[in-house]
């Protein structure tokens, strides 16, 4: 769970929530299952100075994000719309973990927090071989309770040094507290994203050359060779439950079927940065973009990813 609401005051944001139709364009017929020609794109709240790490919360029907600079973890819920939840360093990605208390990546923090149920924060990683981290970005949990976190450079803050030699993707094993590198392939690594088996992990990179690729996860945790590489940038990732996969890029969502095939396009407002699924059935897309935050129903149901 998480701890109650912090009263503090309140920033930002929105009225009412404002709808609209959305631009999807459909690539393969195969979209049509996912998405509805005539989805409508709803404002959930604006105002904001950079949204990022949306998470669904099931035990509060709530969804948390980041608003990056303003240094502030934020709410929406239903009829209650966006509200501050409570400060951060510089939050971006977020996550829960298999006991449903919510891990956060911290920009200025150099390190990932987990807010327990008292509301009380936890240092769960913040160095790699005596080192620290440079600014985790993004972060999921597997079903085996590990949390596998990116490391770029992109919020290391004015007047430190990088301490890391390159940027890596890792995975922290709660039990035993030790971070291993899995992946030093990317130059910038960002959004990742499990398929529902987990035998994939999807990584972004916001780097050169801009891509995501798909690899396969070992039985040890280590993983193998990618199976392919979709240009073009992304952020944020997700997939549904039959394993399609949902990037953030500069044109919209980029829906992906498991072997890489781009079916559909969904255009929103601003740029996205992130997006996850959630709702009581799990079929509406939250997607963090710059300013705002918003959704859009889809026919699926999410991958119920934490």
């Amino acid at each position: 769970p998480l701890p109650p609401i912090m009263k503090i005051p309140l920033i930002a944001l929105l009225a009412s929530s404002l709808s609209a139709a959305a631009q999807v364009t459909f690539l393969d017929p195969a979209a049509s299952a996912l998405v509805a020609p005539d989805a409508k794109i709803v404002t959930l709240g604006s105002g904001m100075k950079f949204t990022e790490g949306p998470v669904w919360i099931p035990a509060r029907q709530s969804l948390v994000f980041s608003d990056i600079p303003s240094a502030k973890l934020m709410q929406w819920q239903d009829g209650k719309g966006v509200t501050p939840l409570s400060d951060a360093l510089n939050p971006n990605g977020n996550t829960l973990d298999r006991s449903g208390l919510l891990v956060t990546c911290q920009h200025s923090g150099r390190n990932i927090i987990r807010t327990e149920s008292n509301g009380t924060t936890t240092i769960l990683v913040s160095s790699f071989d005596g080192k620290k981290l440079s600014s985790p970005n993004d972060v999921i949990v597997r079903k085996d309770g590990s949390i596998w976190f990116t490391d770029p450079s992109y919020g290391v803050p004015a007047g430190e040094q990088k301490e890391q030699d390159i940027n890596r993707v890792y995975r922290l094993d709660p039990a035993t507290k030790k971070v291993t590198a899995v992946s030093s392939l990317f130059e910038m690594p960002n959004g990742l994203a499990f398929s529902p088996d987990e035998k994939t992990l999807y990584i972004a990179d916001s780097g050169k050359p801009q891509r995501v690729g798909a690899f396969p996860v070992k039985d040890d945790g280590s993983l193998g060779d990618p199976k392919f590489w979709l240009s073009g940038g992304s952020d944020g990732l997700r997939t549904d439950s039959s394993g399609n996969l949902y990037t953030t890029a500069s044109d919209g969502v980029r829906i992906y079927n498991p072997d890489g095939k781009q079916l559909a396009r969904i255009t929103f407002p601003e740029t996205p940065a992130n997006c996850t699924f959630g709702g009581k059935d799990y079929k509406t897309l939250f997607v963090t973009a710059r300013t705002s935050l918003y959704s859009i129903q889809l026919n699926i149901a999410g991958n119920d990813q934490r």
